[in-house]
């Protein structure tokens, strides 16, 4: 029965989902095409939101000095940390006000991106708190002009209409989805990303191939979400090995940028599945970086979904040029989950996860399940108890 009302409901988002307000960000290339934005918006007070790293890197200084230019007034928060908290988005939220804020950037990866949405939701529902907005289409409201500036080619923040927030006081790590949070323009200077760190290049690439592969995978995609998970597919395949490898490379740095972002067209339309589910509890948990754990965990949840999604996932591998054509579904499907490894092995991505503690695994099954059920359209859907042993496989040891 509970697979049923799960498919049921499924069902019946998927009905609606062609009567959401759906709308791409205006693509950007440079700061000055944002300034000009701002300013035919009369926009002249604007919030950056940046994660404490980024600020002490100063990358964001050239957008500020351009801002200056335009006398466009502007106030920096950069109490943002990997997972961010509702504590933090409270704190962005006095301070915006304080300020007087007129737009907002979010300035960075998926950490300050999702703080800028959270802070948009708070101004537009001033008497809701964020843990009553959780789930789905519960904002309804415009918020402030949002920007995103991605800094790292993964999250796909910039296209998507979530943010994902933890609850400091039950480790529970959740999205808020509706169409408001859906930036209004998305500034893709690649750039920015040149100076990632080779292995945070790798796992936040690792996380877009995560977002393009459950798109696909999941039931209920359309030629949209799946042409863009093909695309996004195809470019982290073609492209993150040469930017690991060669960080200064601008070309595979801007396919890199638009794999990102095409797969955050495709997810936020058709959703994620388990290895989010599974994802979410570890980083709220144990503080693990989001890509690196979904980039774990794809292949290990691929598995799980075979033989049924052997069918799509040849689809994607031969669609994105991964597997050559002429081999049966079940090999295809198999060669398509080698090549993740292969790419994870490169990276120095392992296949465990010890930090699990196994006191926690209860818990973590719990929040898994509940985040992964009745909404996401998965291929497979698995109990509790099933998601308790995929924790214990995933610690390894004994």
């Amino acid at each position: 029965m509970c697979t049923l009302f799960d498919r049921i409901y499924q069902g019946i988002f998927y009905l609606a989902r062609p009567l959401l307000r759906w709308r791409e960000p205006i693509k950007l290339h440079s700061y000055d095409e944002l300034t000009n934005v701002f300013l035919a918006k009369k926009k002249t007070k604007v919030f950056i939101v940046i994660d404490e790293g980024l600020a002490k890197l100063k990358l964001h200084i050239p957008l500020l000095e351009k801002l200056k230019t335009k006398k466009i007034k502007y106030k920096v928060y950069s109490n943002v940390t990997a997972n961010p908290t509702i504590a933090q988005v409270e704190a962005a939220l006095v301070a915006y006000k304080a300020f007087g804020g007129e737009a907002i950037i979010g300035f960075g990866g998926g950490s300050p991106i999702d703080v800028a949405k959270a802070l948009g939701a708070r101004v537009a529902r001033p008497r809701k708190s964020l843990d009553k907005m959780g789930g789905q289409l519960k904002i309804l409201k415009k918020i402030p002009l949002l920007v995103a500036v991605p800094t790292t080619s993964g999250t796909g923040s910039e296209a998507t209409l979530a943010a994902v927030i933890i609850d400091e006081k039950t480790k529970r790590k959740y999205a808020i989805n509706d169409t408001p949070l859906i930036p209004s323009y998305a500034l893709l200077i690649p750039e920015l990303t040149v100076g990632l760190p080779p292995f945070l290049t790798a796992t936040t690439g690792m996380d877009a191939l995560t977002h393009a592969v459950e798109a696909y995978t999941n039931n209920g995609g359309t030629k949209f979400t799946n042409a863009k998970a093909i695309n996004a597919t195809q470019l982290v395949f073609e492209n993150l090995k040469k930017v690991y490898d060669n960080p200064g490379d601008l070309e595979g740095r801007t396919n890199m940028q638009l794999a990102a972002y095409d797969a955050g067209l495709a997810f936020t339309r058709n959703y994620v599945g388990y290895v989010h589910a599974l994802s979410h509890p570890l980083s709220a948990f144990y503080g693990l970086g989001h890509g690196y754990v979904n980039g774990l965990i794809l292949p290990f949840m691929l598995e799980k979904y075979r033989p049924k999604v052997d069918k799509k996932l040849a689809r994607l591998a031969r669609c994105s040029g991964v597997v050559k054509d002429g081999l049966s579904d079940e090999l295809t499907a198999s060669l398509f989950i080698s090549e993740i490894r292969a790419l994870n092995k490169h990276f120095g991505i392992p296949e465990t996860i010890p930090e699990i503690k196994k006191e926690d695994i209860p818990q973590l099954a719990k929040f898994a399940n509940k985040e992964a059920r009745p909404l996401y359209p998965t291929p497979r859907l698995f109990k509790t108890r099933e998601l308790e042993a995929f924790y214990h496989e995933l610690k390894g040891g004994k």
